[in-house]
């Protein structure tokens, strides 16, 4: 049936927009720690401070902008948080005083804030219902392939001697021809809602705390992963290019993708998690393990490094749209909003502590142990996630 279908030009456009959006972030991401400590000569501890207000900022407006895109026009709010976005890059180029930078951090983090709840709505809103799981893969999977291109890529051109200018202007680039993109989709008709009275459920979705805790912890070591990876790889002697981590680690995101959002349209999707759950706290044991076996062997050690990389892929790749789908199906149609920017704000919240601690730690002691703790963090998830958060969510789950 027409109404049926997922393939639409909207649909195309907005995973067009999305997929832009994320290359210019994932293209910065492994690349700010270096840039920060060659440039402006920080510490370890403070590269994790600066980094986190990215992420700090983002959190502090994510939740209201769940309520107010639930309340207003959700296109215009998305074309500008993206417009700001993407202006952003172009002042990282001019930021010649560390002051300056961490502002325009902050500015960054607060339309990431913005532009990834109101996209994440607007393609709910654009997708048929029945096919919601297979549609929300198909959209994060535009995150995995840019994550599979573009640290690769600014690795590559950081490693190549370009400079942090060269860098910034292709972070820039891409997002203008996002922009462009994010502007042709066509969303339905959206009619006026009366405003609810201001209460905290208005701005989190309460019912998704449980699996918000679980997936807070989960970010904590993909946190770390994202922006220590390859200062750990350099810790530990791993000598080969870490721009292929991101690369393997993206893959494995996007086959998993493409049965994990079917399993999820079938009901399974408290299954799915665990199963995500169980894969990732393995592997973030065996990250840990690299940082001594590297010293029996080398090139074992940098085989296993990679495979891990995949594996860990996979496992997010699995849990992403099954937790999405988690929380839009504990809340009422009128609070989508509200329900993605609490999903995005709980990853926010441990992207935040895993920047600091990962830094933190790595100062005090090591990244081997900053690991190590991460790898911790998953198995505390995964328990309560099969002890509270999954039958919480059977036992409260709308749809």
């Amino acid at each position: 049936m027409e109404k049926e279908r997922l393939v639409t030009p909207s649909f195309c456009a907005i995973l067009a927009a999305n997929f832009l959006l994320y290359f210019g972030f994932w293209l910065l991401t492994p690349i700010l720690p270096f840039y920060l400590s060659e440039v402006f000569h920080t510490s370890h501890t403070a590269i994790g401070v600066i980094l986190s207000c990215y992420t700090i900022s983002s959190l502090c407006i994510r939740p209201f902008s769940g309520y107010i895109l639930d309340t207003f026009a959700r296109k215009p709010l998305y074309l500008l948080a993206y417009f700001i976005f993407t202006l952003i890059f172009a002042g990282y180029m001019t930021a010649t005083a560390l002051t300056l930078f961490i502002i325009f951090r902050i500015v960054h983090g607060f339309s990431f804030g913005m532009v990834t709840v109101g996209g994440n709505t607007l393609v709910i809103d654009i997708m048929p219902s029945s096919r919601r799981g297979e549609g929300l893969g198909y959209y994060g999977l535009t995150n995995n392939i840019a994550m599979s291109i573009g640290p690769m890529f600014g690795l590559f051109l950081h490693s190549g001697g370009a400079s942090y200018t060269t860098i910034f202007s292709y972070a820039l680039g891409s997002c203008v021809i996002g922009f462009i993109a994010a502007w042709t989709v066509r969303t339905p008709y959206k009619a006026p809602v009366k405003r609810a009275p201001i209460s905290l459920d208005r701005f989190i979705l309460l019912k998704g705390l449980p699996a918000g805790f679980t997936l807070l912890l989960l970010s904590i070591p993909y946190g770390m992963t994202t922006n220590y990876v390859a200062m750990y790889a350099q810790e530990i002697g791993i000598t080969a290019e870490t721009g292929f981590f991101f690369t393997l680690m993206a893959v494995g995101m996007a086959v998993s993708r493409l049965f994990s959002g079917r399993l999820v349209d079938k009901g399974l999707v408290t299954k799915v998690i665990a199963a995500g759950l169980y894969l990732v706290s393995g592997c973030y044991f065996a990250l840990t393990a690299c940082g001594w076996l590297v010293n029996w062997n080398l090139e074992l050690t940098t085989g296993i490094f990679f495979l891990i990389s995949l594996l860990l892929g996979i496992g997010f790749g699995t849990m992403f749209p099954a937790y999405n789908t988690l929380f839009v199906n504990l809340a009422p149609n009128s609070q989508r909003g509200t329900a993605t920017s609490t999903y995005l704000t709980s990853w926010d919240v441990g992207l935040g502590i895993g920047m600091l601690t990962g830094g933190y730690l790595a100062e005090i002691a090591t990244f081997k142990i900053a690991y190590l703790f991460g790898a911790s963090l998953t198995v505390v998830s995964l328990l309560y996630f099969h002890l509270k958060a999954g039958p919480h969510f059977e036992k409260n789950r709308l749809r």
